[in-house]
């Protein structure tokens, strides 16, 4: 099954379902997405939304953001959390090009596991509590949405292999994001190449940063999301195949 869920306007939209964890169990299909921004969502493509069955959105950007770009439409029965798990803005399109452009976005994200832990606590606890599909995002559905992925799909057990892959699929949304930049920002020059890239080396440094610090990713939710193993059991329950 192709996990990318196609929109016009939407560009990184995907199901996490499929991934394998280390019980054997797999990741249910159609009730876990990630995706870019929903505030881009109108005519055709909120037709579409609303035919996922979602009922839960989990929107992790600045409140300002939202306020300049929009939120995701309200529906009846649509629940919409913000939960802004970044807490020190910068700006990708102008990061300087002579920097090691992976590490230095692994380490945004080592801030953003430092800072957000009150949001991405709540997030999981979201995730577990939802009765029927859900999906959450940022901006470009790569940087935060990825961090968030990774860190879900760890604690139901799936690999780093796996986890790597999901996050690199943002590849494929690469050229669209930029173009949608370029489009917001006609007097501007995008300076950083990396803009909307995402290789593996992103995600693989930041796993290998938490895992150094606190032994595991797993160790990393537990002490310092507080995680215990009734969150964990209820992700599973709700996410894992039978």
């Amino acid at each position: 099954m192709d996990r990318h869920v196609t929109f016009d306007r939407l560009h990184n939209f995907r199901d996490l379902g499929g991934y394998r964890a280390a019980d054997g169990r797999t990741l249910r299909w159609r009730l876990l997405y990630r995706s870019d921004s929903l505030g881009k969502l109108s005519g055709a493509d909120l037709d579409r939304f609303q035919a996922l069955g979602v009922r839960t959105v989990i929107d992790l950007r600045y409140p300002w953001e939202i306020a300049a770009r929009g939120r995701a439409p309200e529906i009846d029965g649509l629940a919409w959390h913000n939960l802004s798990i970044e807490h020190r803005p910068y700006d990708q399109a102008v990061i300087d090009p002579a920097v090691d452009p992976w590490r230095h976005l692994a380490d945004r994200y080592a801030e953003v596991a430092e800072d957000g832990v009150a949001e991405l606590r709540e997030a999981l606890d979201v995730i577990a509590a939802a009765d029927a599909p859900l999906v959450f995002h940022c901006a470009s559905g790569k940087d935060r949405t990825g961090l968030l992925a990774a860190l879900l799909l760890a604690l139901l057990g799936v690999d780093e292999e796996q986890i790597a892959a999901d996050f690199a699929l943002t590849e494929l949304a690469t050229a669209r994001l930029v173009a949608d930049w370029q489009a917001l920002n006609p007097d501007r020059a995008l300076v950083w190449p990396g803009y909307g890239r995402a290789p593996e080396a992103i995600i693989r440094h930041f796993l290998a940063d938490l895992t150094a610090t606190h032994g595991s990713v797993v160790g990393y939710a537990t002490e310092r999301l507080g995680v215990d193993d009734a969150l964990t059991a209820r992700l599973r329950e709700r996410l894992l195949t039978d």
